[in-house]
């Protein structure tokens, strides 16, 4: 069974910084691509990051230069370092696992698993 644990969000000052982390386990990292979406209140669900199984890292425009995705192999877990928040960046993070082959890294709907989110919240 996959599962996948996001956790590390919590409220921040603009300008702050804060990593999230999505603990996996039921798939490793040679079995697919993970992604960071967020789903701002009242909005609909939009990719931010994603780390292939070769471990190339895609960005949303919105968080280039800002965000880092990155994993640790031995602990299974990927994470997601924000910089420089913005208060646009509140919203629910979702990590979700992708099966190789499967579709745009981008997009939600090529996802096959997902996790519950963890809230971010940037005071302006």
């Amino acid at each position: 069974e996959v599962q996948l644990q996001a956790s590390g969000g919590g409220l921040v000052e603009t300008g702050g910084s804060l990593t999230l982390s999505c603990a996996i386990s039921g798939f490793t990292f040679d079995d697919g691509a993970i992604g960071w979406f967020r789903q701002p209140p009242g909005e609909v669900r939009e990719g931010v990051a994603c780390i292939s199984s070769r471990g190339d890292t895609y960005y949303a425009d919105s968080v280039k230069g800002r965000f880092t995705i990155s994993r640790d192999n031995a602990k299974n877990t990927v994470y997601l370092q924000m910089n420089s928040l913005k208060p646009e960046d509140t919203a629910v993070y979702y990590c979700a696992a992708k099966v190789k082959g499967s579709g745009s890294r981008m997009l939600g709907n090529s996802y096959d698993y997902w996790g519950p989110g963890t809230l971010v919240t940037v005071s302006s």
